[in-house]
């Protein structure tokens, strides 16, 4: 079989990220240039967020309270910040921007500060981030929705299951934006009217969708937003959850400590007493992480600088071009929800008969200098679905054993990638179907890696 052939992609050039000019040997001799395609997992710094950390790093200093200078330049630098991202975000008036450590952790924040009583419901099609964190409230009961299999069956299984809750009483929806194992794109707007619709409140994931389309908390009508630094191209430790004030300011703060509290003071009964804050210093306790901060609201600048427009078109036809890419192999089949014509990002798993993923992700990674994600994706309910209860087929690491997990290779990719790096990730998917890896592999750890230059050469 030959390679598919190049498709004529966008002149819009992908935004200067660090690790463009890396270069990883081979075991097959000889070195590539690195093509990161892993983005849904930690996408590259933007070279302008590292440039604008670089510049401020020497003014470094202690947030909040200081009467240095750097202090207070840091302050500034730090809410100057938070103005940035709820600027990119549309937030509402009244609206908070809080800064987390990630996605994750800003969903475990609003899981903390759910009222007593609420009903959470979560769609099983969700990452383990949204997936997992109410089951730790015993006050709080959470309903698991089947995956839906179109956008407008999402909303009807939401509608349905919101108007059977009893009793009435707080209620929250939790949504992905993009689907973090196939990339498509989540009814959010209308999931919001159905949510509101039945007086219930809704948070939007979007670790997979602030990196790749425009986010409009206003516009979505979304109560809250949560995503992660690292995911927006910002690799420095620091997530983000918005949205509404209430919840937050009448909860008990996330965590105790410095910065949250307002007044500290022993009672006459010896006892220490607390007055806490009821800003987004009620929920910041400790040190605040003011250059994972600053490198959000310098990617989140940086974007609408470029133009969401354009990086939007680009990315659209590198989607395309991958996935037709992937048609033209014998064996390989994509996952989907929503079927080939639901709109995407940059997210694209898939399966191939005759590999186990583990096997197929390394052979694209010592042979070719290609980085992809094999696995479930930190969503397990969702690739089983979509697995429909199929398993590895044995490879040349081993046979596969009977209770191993359902998996599949994720590519992901966004404002950062080259051309060159998509193109030769599905030519070199079509070289491994037609003529198999060019090394032999083990299984150490549970996964598959080079085995050694004898024993390949044997």
């Amino acid at each position: 079989m030959s390679a598919c052939p190049a498709a004529v992609l966008s002149a819009t050039e992908p935004l200067p990220v660090l690790g463009r000019d890396v270069r990883v040997p081979l075991v097959t001799g000889g070195e590539a240039s690195y093509a990161a395609l892993d983005y849904a997992a930690s996408a590259p710094a933007l070279q302008r967020v590292w440039d604008d950390v670089a510049a401020y790093a020497p003014y470094y200093g202690s947030v909040h309270r200081g009467a240095g200078y750097l202090s207070q330049l840091s302050t500034d630098l730090f809410e100057n910040s938070r103005a940035a991202v709820a600027g990119f975000l549309g937030c509402r008036e009244g609206d908070q921007v809080l800064f987390t450590r990630s996605t994750t952790d800003s969903l475990n924040l609003l899981a903390a500060a759910a009222p007593a009583g609420c009903r959470v419901f979560v769609f099983e099609t969700e990452h383990h981030a949204a997936l997992l964190p109410w089951e730790r409230r015993e006050d709080v009961s959470v309903t698991y929705l089947d995956a839906p299999r179109s956008a407008g069956e999402a909303v009807g299984t939401l509608e349905r299951a919101l108007a059977d809750r009893e009793p009435y009483g707080p209620a929250l929806v939790c949504v992905t934006g993009a689907s973090n194992v196939t990339g498509e794109l989540w009814p959010v707007r209308e999931l919001a009217a159905a949510a509101h619709a039945h007086g219930a409140r809704i948070v939007l994931d979007a670790a997979q969708l602030a990196p790749h389309h425009p986010v409009d908390v206003a516009e979505l009508d979304v109560d809250w937003v949560a995503f992660s630094g690292h995911k927006l191209y910002a690799p420095f430790g620091a997530g983000v959850l918005a949205g509404r004030a209430d919840w937050l300011r009448d909860a008990a703060p996330y965590l105790a400590g410095g910065g949250a509290s307002r007044t500290v003071a022993r009672g006459e009964d010896g006892s220490v007493e607390v007055e806490w804050h009821e800003s987004v210093a009620r929920h910041e306790a400790g040190s605040p992480n003011v250059i994972g901060a600053y490198a959000i609201a310098a990617a989140c600048r940086a974007l609408e600088e470029a133009g969401f427009e354009g990086l939007v078109e680009r990315e659209r036809r590198l989607v395309d071009r991958v996935r037709a890419g992937l048609a033209e192999v014998p064996g390989v089949r994509v996952l989907s929800l929503f079927g080939d014509d639901a709109p995407r990002v940059g997210v694209i798993s898939f399966v191939v008969d005759g590999w186990n993923s583990s096997h197929f992700a390394a052979a694209l990674s010592a042979e070719y200098g290609i980085g992809v994600r094999d696995g479930l994706f930190c969503a397990h309910p969702l690739v089983r679905t979509l697995l429909g209860g199929e398993r590895d087929e044995p490879g040349e690491c081993g046979p596969t054993d009977e209770g191993r997990p359902l998996s599949a290779v994720r590519v992901s990719f966004g404002a950062g990638t080259p051309d060159e790096h998509v193109e030769r990730f599905v030519r070199a998917v079509g070289e491994l179907v037609e003529r198999g890896a060019r090394w032999l592999y083990r299984t150490e750890s549970g996964r598959c890696v080079p085995d050694a230059p004898a024993a390949a050469a044997a």
